[in-house]
């Protein structure tokens, strides 16, 4: 069996006999770590891969052996954004003949180990990832077996040979912060991401813009660092609502975690937006079907998603894309906001 691999000087090809000899293997050892067997011992597998890899490794019989399939990776499936990327890369899968398979694994910063061996065995025709990284040895695993990858990256900045899609997340922030301020409202207080998570903090930088350019300053006490759900909403809203001079608007930097201010407001008896104005961020249906319905900044999820797939499809035809591709957020304006309080009293 031949291999596409280039020598060293670019040129020629070689066996699979020539991989075995140069990495002290079996020629079956080659064919097992191809083909993603399990049955490989740690050191003797990376020994091949590191073989392969110095000789530009890229399979010659990829559409005879990949399965019709676009592999989605969440870390997660329980946040209700999910849905939407889900539809956004079956729409693409569908118009190239693929079907999308899920699998959840993982932090939200990369996808666990045991991933890389069962998308071996896999074999799709590419993968879309929801993270905001992916460790130098997955990167290497999949281009060497060309299975392409992209990152759907609402989350950060991946590394720049990483194709990715992500939104203007500081944009957004500045966009909700500055509509509040619009508003009357000078203590506003931010529910924002993790904070180790880039997508957070340039929601945070979007809001404290807003705040500098109405020259208002940011108040530490009104920050509140979240982990986009529910509950963690409610949880920071009722810190700054319970504060001695509480906020008459928060910008939560989710939908779900404004879902959690409205109910920390419920319980303190507070009226929405009467008595405390609400932004989230996301723009999921679900907000739209809130009481009141919510004010958001819209993310385009959907899109977002359809961009990834057919990056993964230009990728897979060689075609070049673009290493990032960032989407425009816009402010979705609903009845959870209104005119400050103090200002009309």
């Amino acid at each position: 069996m031949l291999l596409d691999m280039r020598d060293d000087e670019g040129l020629g090809r070689i066996t699979l006999a020539q991989v075995a000899q140069e990495a002290g293997v079996s020629i079956s050892t080659v064919s097992k770590v191809l083909n993603g067997r399990r049955d490989v011992a740690a050191p003797t597998r990376v020994k091949v891969e590191r073989v392969l890899d110095e000789h530009a490794y890229r399979r010659t019989n990829r559409v005879a052996g990949e399965a019709p399939l676009i592999e989605l990776v969440f870390h997660e499936l329980e946040s209700v954004w999910a849905l939407e990327l889900i539809r956004g890369v079956d729409k693409v899968a569908k118009a190239n003949g693929a079907s999308v398979v899920l699998t959840e694994s993982g932090t939200r910063h990369a996808p666990g180990p045991e991933w890389i061996e069962g998308v071996m065995r896999r074999r799709p025709r590419g993968v879309v990832l929801v993270f905001s990284t992916l460790p130098a040895e997955v990167k290497q695993r999949l281009r060497s077996r060309s299975i392409p990858f992209v990152v759907i990256d609402p989350a950060g900045d991946p590394d720049p040979d990483v194709p990715s899609v992500g939104s203007a997340n500081w944009n957004g922030g500045l966009a909700a912060t500055r509509h509040l301020v619009q508003l009357g409202h000078r203590r506003i207080g931010i529910i924002t991401g993790p904070e180790d998570m880039l997508c957070s903090l340039a929601r945070l930088d979007g809001y404290r813009s807003a705040l500098s350019m109405a020259g208002l300053p940011t108040d530490p006490e009104l920050v509140r660092y979240g982990d986009f759900h529910v509950e963690g909403g409610r949880e920071r809203a009722a810190e700054l609502l319970d504060l001695g001079d509480p906020p008459t608007a928060i910008f939560a930097g989710s939908d779900l975690q404004a879902l959690g201010v409205l109910e920390a407001a419920r319980l303190r008896d507070l009226r929405i937006p009467h008595d405390l104005s609400v932004v989230g961020y996301d723009d999921v249906p679900l907000a739209q079907w809130s009481s009141p319905a919510l004010t958001t900044v819209h993310q385009p999820l959907r899109e977002m998603a359809e961009e990834a797939a057919q990056m993964l499809m230009r990728l897979r035809s060689e075609e070049p894309v673009a290493t990032r591709l960032e989407l425009a957020t816009s402010l979705v304006v609903r009845q959870s906001t209104a005119e400050c309080r103090r200002l009309r009293d």
